[in-house]
């Protein structure tokens, strides 16, 4: 299999039991989960040589979110230890017309105060294959937009391959800023990932006949945003998520695959929502495994959509699925039926 590195933050997730709100909560569950942290737990299912690199406390707290990749299969070998401390981030689960919520405490967490010569990428990089970041390790601030322009620039002189999750977070930072930022690292990235607001939110391209609020998305509008992005940063490949929301509790999911001036479409799957956090993240993980074991468009897209469908039957933000498993559901066996 091959060898990938994943950069980004990890952080504890604490959420209250089952649908309880902030407001009543007198106990929160701890997990941790992180969008690159998750596509290195997903790539690692599949048996790859996944490497998460970030910035830990050296305290026991870092070295519990160290602890809990450890645990399925991930290489944190090269994490940095140091700094104040680790983020955080609270998930109030929403049920049917009530929307989920999260609320960050990350300000100040050691990957965000991280500076340029803490991550020797000629080093990190040595012999890898695949370097996956999102748009929101570059929207922490500081440093880590140069970082993350390092790493890209090293992984063009090395031949690494590389995908960026666009990943817009209105409370890390504006419109505008994630624009200037995100147009500086996009030329350097080959393969770019996207849900159905992203485009709009990071680069102002819209899809046309879509509202994302009713959850009315016309699939075709999107190939025309996918050929835009590919005419204004020359990516090999855009991949782009399709969520139609009836409730907080029941989705429809998709996604489409835009190569080679062709555009390619997964099946659409009726999911009701154990947890949707962590979705996107599985997604990203499921199509740079298809990638990089050379599926065509069609089987790549199906495997990525089929992989995040699954993600979102399980509680907190790693994916726990094998690649029979998804390939099972891409086959087709949809049903659910108990396995015996």
């Amino acid at each position: 299999m091959s060898k990938i590195v994943t950069f980004g933050e990890i952080m504890m997730r604490l959420n209250p039991e089952g649908y309880i709100r902030f407001v009543q909560a007198e106990r929160f569950e701890a997990s941790y989960a992180g969008g690159e942290a998750n596509v290195a737990v997903s790539l690692a299912n599949y048996g790859h040589d996944a490497m998460f690199v970030t910035k830990l406390p050296a305290n026991d707290l870092g070295q519990n979110a160290i602890n809990a990749l450890r645990r399925y299969g991930v290489n944190t070998g090269k994490i940095v230890r140091g700094g104040p401390r680790l983020g955080i981030y609270f998930v109030e689960k929403g049920a049917s017309q009530r929307g989920s919520k999260v609320i960050y405490d990350r300000a100040g967490s050691s990957i965000a105060l991280a500076k340029r010569e803490d991550f020797d990428w000629n080093t990190l990089l040595d012999g890898v294959d695949w370097f996956h970041f999102t748009g929101i390790t570059p929207a922490l601030g500081g440093d880590l937009a140069d970082v993350c322009l390092d790493a890209l620039k090293a992984c063009r002189e090395k031949g690494v391959k590389t995908s960026c999750d666009l990943n817009y977070r209105g409370k890390l930072w504006s419109r505008e800023k994630a624009c200037e930022v995100m147009s500086r690292l996009m030329p350097y990235v080959n393969v770019c990932i996207a849900n159905e607001e992203d485009a709009a939110d990071v680069f102002g391209i819209r899809a046309a006949g879509t509202d994302v609020q009713s959850g009315k998305l016309d699939q075709n509008g999107y190939i025309d945003v996918a050929r835009q992005l590919h005419e204004r940063f020359g990516f090999e490949t855009v991949a782009i998520t399709l969520r139609g929301s009836i409730s907080a509790n029941d989705n429809d999911w998709a996604g489409m695959l835009y190569t080679d001036n062709q555009a390619y479409f997964s099946p659409t799957y009726r999911i009701h929502i154990v947890d949707r956090v962590g979705g996107g993240d599985s997604f990203g993980g499921g199509l740079v495994h298809a990638l990089l074991a050379g599926f065509v468009p069609q089987k790549a897209i199906d495997f990525a959509v089929a992989a995040s469908c699954l993600k979102q039957t399980i509680e907190q933000d790693f994916n726990h699925v094998s690649e029979a498993e998804v390939m099972a559901l891409a086959g087709g066996n949809a049903t659910g039926r108990v396995q015996r």
